[in-house]
């Protein structure tokens, strides 16, 4: 029986689009396909990406950065995440919606990290969950792969660990690095992940570890050589002063919104807003 997400119309004359699932990562990489992703964190930003065929949104725990004020993501907790990616799942009937495990909900080990992802799961509606870490975590994301819950891993520079890497550095340099990048890749695909994120690695690096993995690598500071890219999405559309040295500004939103409110306020102040066309009368 097909349900109402699946192969929802757009419009009368456009083409029937399917839902992007899990089975559809493995068809991206055997056929070569580019992967698109982008973190959402609210249901209008959401139904913005979906419309416009983002294949995957990510509720990231860079909402502490973005939307919480935070400097890093640690403070963000599995109570903030909820409504995010309940907003963002309930808004996207066609991308596949994954959810972060934040810091400190699952390095306990297998039994935590089961039960955040399948809060995580029962309350929000999203598809899969992600985690950071390599052979540290393996367990965890078999207990959670195990229990039917698709799994995205993210190696390279994985922001929860950022004090234990020196801050904001590049990963895989030098040939011990890349070989533990590489087995850490390997490790968490034995472990039963969907797909593993690249972040802030060279491009050898992240070249080598999309050639030996089955599943798709998805790159963020990694070059082209992934199977797919994702950015945050307020790097993407130019929402900030300043973005990382990977992010290209799509679009100076932040530029133009800034200057909506700047209009909005003048005509306030000179008493021309609200005008006849903005008024009711009996």
């Amino acid at each position: 029986m097909a349900t109402p997400g699946d192969n929802a119309v757009q419009d009368a004359a456009a083409p029937r689009r399917r839902r992007y699932r899990v089975h559809h990562l493995a068809q991206a990489k055997e056929q070569g396909t580019k992967i698109t992703m982008l973190t959402a964190y609210d249901a209008l930003t959401a139904a913005v990406f979906d419309a416009a065929g983002i294949d995957l949104l990510l509720v990231g725990d860079s909402i502490g950065n973005t939307m919480h004020g935070h400097t890093t993501t640690l403070p963000v907790t599995v109570d903030d995440m909820i409504p995010a990616a309940r907003a963002v799942a309930g808004a996207a009937p066609h991308a596949l919606v994954v959810v972060d495990l934040p810091f400190g909900s699952y390095e306990a080990g297998p039994e935590q990290a089961l039960g955040t992802a399948v809060r995580l799961m029962k309350e929000t509606g999203a598809a899969a969950v992600k985690l950071e870490g390599g052979r540290t975590v393996a367990a965890q994301i078999r207990a959670i792969t195990d229990a039917g819950i698709p799994v995205f891993g993210h190696l390279g520079f994985t922001p929860q660990s950022e004090h234990a890497l020196g801050g904001h550095r590049v990963q895989g340099r030098g040939d011990d690095a890349a070989e533990a990048l590489c087995a850490d890749a390997l490790a968490v695909q034995e472990a039963g992940a969907v797909a593993v994120v690249l972040e802030m690695t060279t491009v050898e690096v992240a070249a080598r570890a999309t050639e030996i993995l089955r599943i798709p690598t998805i790159g963020i500071g990694a070059g082209a050589v992934t199977d797919g890219q994702v950015l945050v999405w307020t790097d993407m559309a130019g929402m900030t002063d300043w973005t990382p040295k990977f992010a290209r500004r799509f679009a100076e939103l932040g530029t133009a919104l800034r200057q909506a409110a700047e209009d909005y306020a003048s005509e306030v102040r000179a008493g021309t807003f609200p005008d006849a066309a903005h008024s009711f009368e009996s």
